[in-house]
């Protein structure tokens, strides 16, 4: 079982930047692959970054590539997401999911998620 706790987020103008970060319990978060994935309002889910468990491997949406950065702090069971040059289209609901399998970007394959924090994004 694994818990994760969401935090970071708020409100900030175009072109700032913030850092999400998720916390973890657990014992085995570094067996996690971990997601970070959006969600506004009537919208499905969207992903944005995955890292693996050893944080050798990260993939990203395209429309964040360049701007966004996720990483990982094993030892404090805890992901981030860097997010820089924001844009108001980046406002919604964030969301870190723990995946036990391989590395994936589909909502499907998480097991467990956070409760969300909201970033907003003022233009």
């Amino acid at each position: 079982q694994v818990q994760l706790v969401e935090s970071g987020g708020g409100l900030v103008q175009a072109g700032g930047s913030l850092r999400l970060s998720c916390a973890a319990s657990g014992r085995t978060f570094s067996s996690y692959s971990m997601g970070w994935f959006r969600q506004a309002p009537g919208k499905e889910g969207a992903f944005v970054a995955v890292i693996s468990w050893s944080g050798g491997t990260t993939y990203y949406a395209d429309s964040v590539k360049g701007r966004f950065t996720i990483s990982r702090d094993n030892a404090k069971n805890t992901v981030y997401l860097q997010m820089n040059s924001m844009k108001a289209e980046n406002t919604t609901v964030y969301y870190c999911a723990a995946d036990l399998g391989t590395i994936a970007t589909t909502e499907v394959f998480y097991d467990y998620w956070g409760q969300g924090t909201q970033v907003t994004v003022s233009s």
